[in-house]
């Protein structure tokens, strides 16, 4: 017999005292949700057969790294666009050593020594210079002067002009040797041999002035001191005068081979020899012009030359 109680039944038989036990419900059987099968593959739409991995390939047939790598490197190079460098030209000159010249120079004139400046490929400073700056390319007369002035490579303007100290450096060289009774080699009127003691022979102490700007290493000041060396020959000066570090580094280099670990005002004041000639170091024009002070010390180096030339 089964009992059909509903909720006030059974209330009403709880309140008599009388417990009513009903049976556990049947355990229900866990839910199990299945995964929507994919959509059906239409008929025109066919797959691809599965495609198998490649067996390894004999070691004999692998290409080495380095065989990879070369050409990788060519394929590089072969994609890569060139780019335009400036490069010295190759030169036949003997590798320069200080106090020789190199071979043909000694016996130059003055337009074979023109005309060698002009096409000089001997070291890295020809490299996109305009034209060479050479004191002594202005005709075939003699230039002997009993001064000869050696300055700092060429700047931009010397450049531009073909002559060495140009621009305000060049005015305040002209001043500088008019107060001691001088003028230029090239000056209007210098060409009278009558007039040698009161000339000044101008050159800088390398030739040209590259595209890149830097300064000269000791080698190119080497190579063109060949010229520099062919001047002094020619000028047969009484003195000379060097005029900034880079002059005095190369004149000095057999007087005075530490001169140029020595600070720059040390090589004042002192008489040194190149070739047998006196050799006075003072400022450069272009220094004064940005250090006025330095002028009274520059104008007794002048007067020291003037002494070391004309001793009596």
């Amino acid at each position: 017999m089964s009992l059909d109680l509903d909720t006030r039944q059974r209330a009403i038989l709880q309140e008599m005292g009388i417990h009513v036990w009903l049976p556990e419900p049947p355990a229900q059987a866990p839910q199990v949700e299945l995964a929507p099968e994919p959509p059906p593959i239409p008929r025109s739409v066919t797959q691809a057969p599965p495609v198998a991995s490649p067996a390894p390939a004999d070691a004999t047939l692998r290409p080495s790294a380095v065989a990879i790598e070369s050409i990788a490197v060519d394929a590089i190079n072969t994609r890569a666009t060139p780019q335009k460098t400036l490069q010295a030209p190759a030169s036949n000159s003997p590798t320069a050593t200080p106090g020789v010249l190199a071979d043909g120079i000694a016996t130059m004139d003055w337009p074979t020594l023109a005309d060698t400046v002009t096409t000089c490929q001997a070291c890295s400073l020809c490299v996109g210079r305009r034209a060479p700056v050479f004191g002594g390319a202005a005709g075939d007369a003699p230039h002997q002067a009993d001064w000869l002035v050696v300055g700092e490579p060429p700047d931009e303007f010397e450049e531009r002009v073909g002559s060495p100290f140009a621009d305000q450096a060049g005015e305040l060289l002209d001043n500088m040797l008019k107060a001691v009774g001088l003028h230029r080699h090239d000056a209007p009127g210098a060409t009278d041999a009558a007039s040698t003691a009161q000339r000044a022979y101008i050159t800088n102490v390398v030739k040209c002035r590259p595209a890149m700007v830097r300064n000269p290493t000791k080698q190119e000041l080497a190579l063109c001191e060949n010229y520099l060396r062919r001047e002094v020959a020619l000028v047969q000066p009484k003195v000379i005068l060097a005029m900034g570090r880079f002059a005095a580094q190369t004149l000095l280099h057999g007087s005075l081979p530490e001169g140029s670990k020595l600070p720059f005002g040390k090589l004042r004041g002192q008489i040194y020899r190149y070739q047998g000639i006196p050799v006075i170091v003072t400022y450069h024009p272009t220094y004064l012009l940005r250090n006025p002070a330095d002028k009274a010390r520059a104008w007794a180096d002048l007067c020291l030359a003037r002494q070391a030339a004309h001793p009596a």
